[in-house]
């Protein structure tokens, strides 16, 4: 039920500005948490080693912190219930995520050097030299990655309870602000990205799955089928080459390519095929096939809790 009602306040009110979030206190602690164990640690093995000592504590802090914090709350269970269900919302970020994707596409109609500025919100390549078609690929990879990391993924841990999202989502945290394969982060960085790897590895899948299946009578369900059965592998990521396939062959567009990071560039496979050239309804067509994606999900989820849950419980 929790998981049905965060679902329906994501759509509704999105990543409230200026209301408190837990990942914004995430963000902080792994903040000072990278500053102090760099004080610390000197040498490349100690700073792996301290990076692994960030992952395990903040884990501990999270998922026996939140469970706590819920079972303190039971002397009043309309109170917890509310708290929880708060709590699983702020783990979601679909609204957030297809309104930034579509103000891209706004933006980008209007200059094209507006567009390469609003896609610096939601990626982390350069987008200086970026053309209009890059725009687009960027901006569709996003959304098709980040649908597993901050819709599916965390509704799929809320299946076994907020502590499990909320751990979830401090790991997907830590990747995103210590995972980088740079100078800087590759020793500190390696077990918050491989503890990161460990966790999306099902949602990662699931979510492809939910976006080919859930694409019926309006994307190509069988080149979806094919493009991640076949492309899947050629992304660095263990996990994101399946939502991007998945997505690349739903829309029959070709994803993926060399890119700047940190001016540095980067070569990558390209996944998908070219059956023509990316457009922006591109970016709206993404947006729809994480909604429906998310839809499945909560279907089939209300299917459990509410008719077989009750049959074998």
């Amino acid at each position: 039920m929790v998981a049905l009602l965060a679902i329906v306040a994501d759509w509704i009110l999105g990543d409230p500005q200026n209301f408190p979030h837990p990942v914004k206190l995430m963000g902080h602690l792994i903040s000072a948490e990278d500053k102090l164990i760099r004080k610390i640690c000197k040498t490349g093995p100690s700073l792996r080693m301290g990076g692994l000592f960030i992952v395990l504590l903040n884990v501990l802090i999270v998922y026996f912190g939140v469970s706590m914090g819920i079972n303190a709350l039971g002397f009043n269970k309309p109170l917890q219930f509310i708290v929880t269900t708060h709590l699983a919302f702020t783990t979601l970020a679909a609204k957030s995520l297809g309104l930034e994707a579509k103000a891209v596409k706004r933006e980008m109609k209007i200059s094209i050097e507006r567009g390469r500025l609003r896609l610096r919100y939601i990626v982390g390549r350069n987008t200086e030299k970026l053309n209009q078609s890059g725009i687009i690929r960027a901006t569709v990879e996003t959304v098709a990655e980040n649908t597993s990391d901050g819709v599916i993924a965390p509704l799929f841990y809320l299946i076994f309870g907020l502590p499990f999202a909320m751990t979830y989502k401090m790991i997907n945290t830590m990747d995103s602000m210590l995972g980088y394969k740079n100078d800087r982060y590759r020793y500190l960085g390696f077990f918050p990205a491989k503890i990161d790897d460990l966790v999306n590895w099902i949602p990662a899948r699931l979510t492809a799955l939910l976006m080919i299946f859930s694409a019926w009578f309006s994307f190509d369900v069988g080149g979806g089928l094919k493009i991640m059965a076949r492309d899947h592998k050629k992304h660095a990521s263990p996990n994101a080459g399946y939502p991007e396939s998945a997505v690349a062959g739903l829309l029959g567009i070709q994803l993926g390519g060399g890119s700047f990071y940190e001016n540095i560039y980067i070569e990558k496979p390209l996944i998908g095929d070219p059956k023509r050239p990316v457009r922006a309804k591109d970016i709206d067509d993404s947006v729809k096939i994480m909604y429906r994606a998310e839809i499945l999900f909560a279907i089939l989820y209300g299917v459990y809790y509410f008719w077989i849950r009750g049959i074998f419980l």
